[in-house]
């Protein structure tokens, strides 16, 4: 798979619930999906759980699945550090292994979206130049 994006997107999770990865992969059964769309998930502890195997093509964005991973941080608007941090090191790895990928929050990719709420391209580069401390 030629990966020339890395999506971040949340999990719309009411506030203050801890939702994993089985979790998410059940909701997307239900939905008649082969299961959990994304290739990551990120819990609030920040924790970081394995959902589709990287080669496998992602249920996470219409229209690029094809070339692109997907990472959920669960929650709505407001992270943890933890989260954030772990999105550090999920990015760093993505990005040394798919070098010209691009770090995009679905939004970018679905302008019918909000999801994960907050500028995904604006913390990549903050959080670059800060070692992952935004």
């Amino acid at each position: 798979m030629d990966v020339i994006y890395l999506v971040v997107h949340c999990s719309e999770s009411p506030k203050g619930r801890d939702d994993s990865a089985a979790d998410i992969h059940r909701w997307h059964k239900q939905r008649g999906w082969d299961g959990i769309g994304y290739h990551k998930v990120i819990r609030r502890d920040g924790s970081k759980e394995n959902g589709r195997p990287e080669f496998w093509v992602g249920a996470h964005v219409q229209g690029s699945n094809t070339v692109s991973l997907g990472v959920c941080l669960i929650g709505t608007a407001h992270f943890t550090k933890e989260q954030y941090q772990s999105l550090y090191e999920v990015m760093m790895d993505w990005t040394t292994r798919y070098p010209y990928a691009h770090v995009v929050g679905h939004y970018d990719k679905d302008k019918g979206k909000t999801c994960p709420n907050f500028d995904v391209v604006k913390w990549w580069q903050q959080a670059k130049d800060n070692e992952g401390v935004v």
